[in-house]
């Protein structure tokens, strides 16, 4: 009988430790720097819609250099070319978008750059 309770007490008893590194849920959880509720398959707190090509939906064929007020919804305040992730515009019209606005700027239409 002894042999018997000396054999269940290292499964009944305090487990060692396994190292707790970066890789490892550990006692404080997942990671660090993991985001609540997001990623794929996580109910995130806000439903974010999926972008649509302003230019497609309103028929834009060409995309004029000459359009300030149109070009300057995508650059950036302090000069950049806003990217399509956060634009939502396809891939031929971002190419379009993006030489019409090289354009402007070498007829000094638009800026290169703010002053700061």
């Amino acid at each position: 009988m002894p042999e018997e309770t000396q054999a269940r007490a290292p499964e009944s008893g305090a487990a060692p430790q396994a190292s707790s590194g970066p890789g490892s849920g550990g006692p404080s959880g997942p990671r660090p720097g993991g985001r609540p509720g997001g990623g794929p398959g996580g109910r995130g707190k806000f439903f974010r819609r999926k972008k649509v090509c302003k230019f497609c939906t309103e028929k834009i064929d060409a995309i004029p250099y000459r359009d300030v007020r149109l070009l300057q919804q995508f650059v950036a305040e302090r000069g950049k070319i806003v990217p399509r992730r956060l634009t939502g515009v396809c891939t031929t019209h971002q190419r379009r978008l993006t030489r019409a606005i090289k354009q402007a700027r070498n007829i000094a239409l638009l800026p290169f750059a703010t002053r700061h």
